[in-house]
This record gives C-alpha cells, sequence and structure tokens, in this order.
C-alpha cells in the first residue's frame, strides 16, 4: 500500500537519508547543492514553519522519497520552491513522484503563492520530464537565493487558484 503523508518527526533519519543516498548517484554531492543544507538532519522541523509542508511517500510502511514546499529564499513572499523532492530507486517508475508532485502543488496553491520554482541538475533528467509534464516550464536562470550555485536547470510554474 501506498500513503502520501505528511512528514513526522520519526521520518527525518529516512529522509535525510534518500537525500544523503540519490544526490550521489545523480552526480549532485558536491559544493553547491542540497545535499549540504543544514535542514537535512532536520526536515519535519524545518517544514513545520508557517507557508512550508513537506511530504513523504511510504510505499508498504517505508519512505520511499518526498518532496516539499517553502518560501522561496530572496523572493517576495508570492513564489514558493519546491524543494528536496528525491526518491529511492525503488520508488522510481512507480507513479509516486506525480503524486508527491501534485501534493505539492495544491499545498503551494493552498498557501497562497502565485508561483512554483525549482531548481536541478542536468542529470536528473527523469525528474525534468516530470516537471515539464506536470507544466512547469524552463527559465533562463535562478531565482531568489537558494544557495544551489551547482544546479543548471530552473524551472516555473505559474499556480491555478
Amino acid at each position: 500500500m501506498t500513503i502520501i503523508r505528511t512528514i513526522e518527526e520519526r521520518d527525518n533519519t529516512a529522509v535525510a537519508s534518500i537525500i544523503r543516498e540519490v544526490m550521489p548517484e545523480f552526480g549532485a554531492g558536491g559544493a553547491g547543492f542540497a545535499i549540504h543544507d543544514k535542514e537535512v538532519d532536520n526536515m519535519y522541523e524545518a517544514y513545520s514553519k508557517s507557508k512550508c509542508g513537506y511530504v513523504v511517500c511510504e510505499d508498504n510502511g517505508i519512505v520511499v522519497g518526498g518532496a516539499g514546499i517553502a518560501p522561496l529564499a530572496g523572493g517576495d513572499g508570492s513564489v514558493c520552491e519546491l524543494k528536496k523532492m528525491y526518491f529511492k530507486k525503488e520508488g522510481r517508475g512507480q507513479g509516486y513522484g506525480k503524486l508527491v508532485l501534485q501534493r505539492c502543488i495544491s499545498m503551494a496553491t493552498d498557501f497562497g503563492y502565485e508561483k512554483c520554482y525549482l531548481e536541478t541538475f542536468n542529470t536528473m533528467t527523469g525528474a525534468m520530464k516530470l516537471y515539464e509534464k506536470n507544466g512547469f516550464h524552463i527559465i533562463s536562470g535562478p531565482l531568489g537565493n537558494t544557495g544551489h550555485f551547482a544546479c543548471d536547470r530552473f524551472y516555473i510554474l505559474k499556480l491555478e487558484k
């Protein structure tokens, strides 16, 4: 059974482990990538703030991935960022990414954001296809001040109210 649910404190270790496993798999383990963000070890706390949310995908009781929404750092408050969307190998190709992405878009809309921004890396081709199939459009450069200077693909989605 697959469940998409809000992160709980007990998920911190599993989510940090997924991030640390998946990012290097795609060559995204160096400086300038989200793997080094302070929040990685405390995702529940980081996404319990106002206008933030993180959901996990649980398959037969095991967390296999997740993603979150938070205000875009350095933004004007009308744009959120889709953050830390990663899935273990066994969680890919099952349609879980689409479910989690749709849940995040719904949260962003509910929080009152006008646009959703994301940044990724050129090796994450499956993720980019998912984003594009769900209405995200590539933009020429980064927005805000995320600190992820190694990312090289940037997307935006206008949210429907």
